[in-house]
């Protein structure tokens, strides 16, 4: 019977050494953020950075990459090491929308592993406390009484501001200067200094300046009314049907990383989003909790790539 139990000890411990997990983290992971820091990206990235510290027992450290659209930090990421060490927390304007205007140097379908979607945010269009127009009607009224002198800021060329800005002009028949930043914290400087009047803006991004006063919200670009922002009409509300400019900010990680170390990065993710503290900080932000499941997720990506390229080209919008 002894003899018999040693012989079958390999045939019991071939399964389980085949299921042996990666070890991971071994080392600091990097979450690359394409914006700058106080951004509703950096927002995001930051309390992911805590809460995976937390419960996975390792160093998570946000990295701000601004520019070329929120791309750079991706284009990073899609040439790191596949080991799961480097994050990108990303939202639709590099995933979506700037592959369809800017020449770059990784595809964003194939080299990039959906982890899931953390947060959806409508865009609000908000003017700088000291632009005299109290709705949406009276903000087209004064654009075409001064055409040329409404200039409103984005995050970055093709971003969901930019496209957002576009469609408003084409729906109202105004024609706004496009001027783009960086980030969101420039631009914001810019409109409260008067410099620029208007943007489009993310709720996440914008709700210290509105709480402040210093921004002035006139209506939502998302089909219904923002939890937070429950007196502020949608653009449909104030005359301009069609539009549904969410930003979207989701988790990805090299494509090639190994499929368990995938496995427990989208585990874990959902398991934070799902967290109470979590779900309460996503909705101050002025967002809907992501509640897709990875497949689902993984295909809205892939359609958002699409819808968006439909867009830009409808729009006949190019690189500036």
């Amino acid at each position: 019977m002894k003899r018999r139990s040693l012989l079958a000890l390999p045939v019991l411990l071939a399964p389980l050494a085949g299921h042996a997990q990666t070890p991971y983290p071994t080392k600091t992971v990097r979450l690359m953020v394409g914006a700058n820091a106080s951004g509703g990206t950096d927002i995001v990235a930051r309390m992911l950075a805590d809460k995976l510290a937390e419960s996975m027992k390792g160093t998570f450290v946000v990295e701000n990459k601004p520019g070329a659209s929120n791309t750079i930090a991706a284009d990073l990421t899609a040439k790191a090491p596949p080991d799961g060490h480097t994050i990108l927390v990303a939202t639709n304007t590099g995933q979506a929308i700037a592959p369809h205007l800017l020449k770059l140097g990784f595809d964003p379908i194939k080299d990039l592993i959906p982890i899931g979607l953390v947060v959806s945010v409508p865009n609000v269009l908000v003017v700088g406390a000291a632009v005299p127009v109290n709705t949406v009607a009276e903000l087209i009224a004064a654009m075409k009484a001064r055409p040329g002198e409404f200039k409103y800021a984005s995050s970055g060329v093709g971003s969901t501001q930019h496209i957002a800005g576009e469609a408003f002009d084409m729906a109202a028949g105004v024609k706004g200067m496009h001027v783009p930043y960086k980030g969101s914290a420039q631009a914001h400087l810019d409109i409260i200094g008067g410099n620029v009047q208007m943007m489009f803006d993310t709720t996440s991004s914008s709700m210290g300046q509105i709480k402040a006063g210093k921004f002035r919200p006139l209506a939502v670009t998302s089909e219904r009314r923002s939890s937070e922002l429950p007196d502020v009409p949608t653009l449909a509300e104030s005359g301009l049907s069609g539009f549904d400019m969410t930003t979207w900010y989701a988790v990805y990680v090299t494509a090639g990383t190994p499929p368990d170390v995938v496995a427990r990065l989208q585990a874990e993710l959902a398991r934070i989003v799902a967290l109470p503290d979590v779900q309460a900080k996503l909705r101050g932000l002025g967002g809907e909790p992501g509640t897709m499941s990875v497949e689902q997720f993984a295909r809205y990506n892939a359609q958002e790539y699409e819808r968006f390229g439909r867009l830009i080209r409808e729009a006949n919008i190019k690189p500036e």
